[in-house]
């Protein structure tokens, strides 16, 4: 397996494009950095040497105004080039940002960082985002005290991710949870970031620090590794020494705390209730494993926490939360970065210009994605211009910003090999790990009368049905067809009929109708409710006499709402390396091995516990 740790040196340009000139105008730029910085890049973060730091205030020193309000930015731009995108693309970043191309947008407000969608056509395939990068850092370092930018994206993993196939997907937080092996989550840290890096991606808004106890959580859920806070923390730090040892910086999310909310932040302002002392036995203890894993940035949360900070503010902007107890109480002086600052949790009480503002002033140093980049660049510059921020505050966090820059060797190699891409990035290694790991995770909560794991002589036709949401960025979907196709492949003779999330009467009446030519039913399930049609699907099939087996491609609470199913698994996602290993552990190729990350209630009594952390039957 090749090498996949250390990026190339400014010079190892094969596979790149660009012209000749812009070629020695880059590798001059770059060669006089690597001159004012001797780099010793480390997998996680620690106190910079005071040799390292002073050249790095020089850095600073040396930056206008304007550039060092630009370092604090992290911002969207549509396209799979940075000078050369799709027209349709073109008209996107001229309509939201009043430029052309990445390369312009770097150019006009100097930002320090940019941030990968799948959306905004970033994230074609692994080749051309490594083009895409290399073409970044070249734009940035072409301008005058040119810096080599932070590329980052949110691979959680699971259901969040922008860089699908034929990149590796790995089983997302809350399964992983499910087989609570650290080395599993510090693999899947190695090997992500491994494959990020040779794209020349180099922040990971991930592991999801959360502790996920509300089984309405809209917005955390399965992206949580479970409810047990220290169960949590020890999966968060493995993952945080995987990233950081592929020299990715890793990023803990989202503080202080977002996994006891039943309001998505994206739309609404949630409200954590907790007590003080609550907060520091469940919230805070992910976090403190973090901080001691040497994590290079911390995500804040845009949620109202007020035995934290009664002010009313978000966390995003509370100084008491950031200042107070991030970074004092619990001892962090790495990169403090805010969510999204379009989501509407932080832009309820204030302007869009009044927002980055007070972020910096609460203890930020990164600024992620404001929904217009002219108004908040022109805010943060009028404030220190006005004097309500002053300069050295900026240089405050630029210093951490290069710090962590630093540590991940972009002083001295910016660019990566686009000709070892396809060497590097869903390798058969890799994929090979990530199927290893997702058979550890799938759980087996009900088993009556050992129908499961299913005999190819007595369940040899098997009728797939059920929700079938929209495919997490890059996997083959729907999810129906593939579990078909998997137990297709392992000796079944399965055929798929997609019913949905909500299938209408017409859809349950065809679904029963095709259960009498088969041996056994499997339904996948999603976010099932009591009064909601997917329960009446299940039920139906039940009362046909065949066997029916009912897997989660999302929550395991789903197990509540179904009393009458006689077999019932849990595989915390529908990504494609999820249930292909449910097929497995259906066909009885692997033993079912996940226990419960998270307490599942009755649904008649919600204050009694059905299925106790921990819970996980097996053949």
């Amino acid at each position: 397996m090749h090498d996949t740790t250390r990026p190339s040196s400014p010079s190892d340009l094969s596979g790149t494009s660009g012209p000749s000139p812009s070629r020695r105008a880059v590798l001059a730029a770059t060669a006089t950095l690597t001159a004012a910085l001797a780099v010793g890049a480390t997998g996680t973060a620690q106190a910079a040497a005071p040799h390292d730091d002073r050249r790095l205030r020089a850095l600073i020193a040396r930056m206008s105004l304007e550039e060092k309000v630009g370092q604090l930015f992290v911002m969207r731009v549509y396209g799979h080039s940075a000078t050369d995108p799709d027209q349709a693309d073109i008209d996107a970043n001229l309509g939201e940002i009043g430029v052309r191309t990445a390369a312009e947008l770097i150019a006009k407000y100097r930002v320090g960082g940019i941030i990968y969608f799948t959306w905004a056509h970033n994230t074609r395939d692994p080749r051309q985002i490594a083009a895409l990068s290399n073409g970044i850092q070249r734009a940035s370092l072409q301008q005058p005290r040119g810096l080599p930018v932070l590329v980052a994206t949110d691979q959680e993993h699971g259901i969040v991710c922008r860089v699908g196939r034929p990149a590796t997907l790995f089983p997302g937080a809350m399964a992983v949870g499910a087989s609570g092996s650290t080395a599993d989550a510090r693999t899947l840290g190695r090997l992500s970031g491994t494959e990020l890096r040779a794209m020349g991606i180099n922040q990971d808004y991930s592991p999801d620090a959360d502790v996920n106890v509300n089984p309405a959580n809209p917005v955390i859920g399965v992206r949580s590794f479970g409810a047990d806070p220290d169960a949590v923390a020890r999966l968060v730090a493995a993952e945080v020494q995987g990233y950081q040892g592929a020299r990715v910086a890793a990023t803990a999310k989202h503080f202080p705390g977002h996994g006891d909310t039943a309001v998505d932040s994206h739309y609404g302002f949630p409200v954590i209730t907790h007590s003080r002392e609550v907060w520091e036995k469940l919230d805070a203890v992910p976090f403190r494993a973090a901080i001691r894993a040497g994590i290079d940035s911390v995500m804040t949360a845009h949620i109202q926490f007020p035995a934290l900070d009664d002010s009313g503010d978000p966390a995003t902007l509370s100084q008491p939360i950031l200042t107070g107890i991030l970074r004092g109480e619990l001892g962090y002086d790495g990169v403090v970065i805010t969510d999204s600052l379009g989501m509407e949790g932080v832009r309820t009480k204030y302007g869009d210009d009044r927002v980055p503002v007070l972020a910096l002033k609460a203890g930020v140093d990164q600024l992620l994605n404001p929904p217009d980049l002219d108004v908040a660049w022109h805010a943060v510059l009028d404030a220190v211009r006005g004097g309500e921020l002053t300069e050295a505050r900026l240089d405050e966090s630029i210093l951490r910003i290069l710090r962590m820059k630093n540590r991940l060797g972009l002083f001295d190699g910016p660019y990566v090999s686009e000709r070892q891409v396809p060497y590097r990035v869903g390798t058969r290694e890799h994929l090979a790990a990530a199927d290893r790991i997702a058979e550890r995770t799938t759980t087996l909560l009900v088993n009556e009368g050992r129908l499961l794991p299913l005999s190819r002589r007595g369940h040899r036709r098997i009728l797939v049905v059920g929700a079938d949401p929209a495919s997490p960025s890059g996997t083959t979907g729907p999810p129906t067809g593939v579990l078909a196709a998997a137990l297709t492949e392992l000796g079944f003779t399965a055929t798929a009929l997609s019913t949905g999330t909500a299938p209408a009467q017409a859809v349950i009446d065809r679904a029963v109708a095709a259960a009498a030519q088969a041996d056994a039913v499997v339904v996948a399930t999603y976010n099932v409710t009591a009064g909601g049609s997917q329960r009446t699907l299940v039920e139906r099939l039940t009362a046909t006499g065949r066997p029916v087996v009912a897997l989660a491609v999302r929550n395991p609470y789903d197990v509540a709402q179904l009393p009458s199913v006689p077999a019932f698994l849990a595989a915390y996602s529908w990504t494609d390396v999820e249930v292909r290993a449910a097929a497995r552990v259906i066909a009885g190729r692997v033993r079912p091995r996940g226990k419960l990350p998270v307490p599942v209630q009755r649904a008649d009594d919600p204050a009694r516990v059905l299925y106790p952390v921990g819970y996980g039957l097996t053949y």
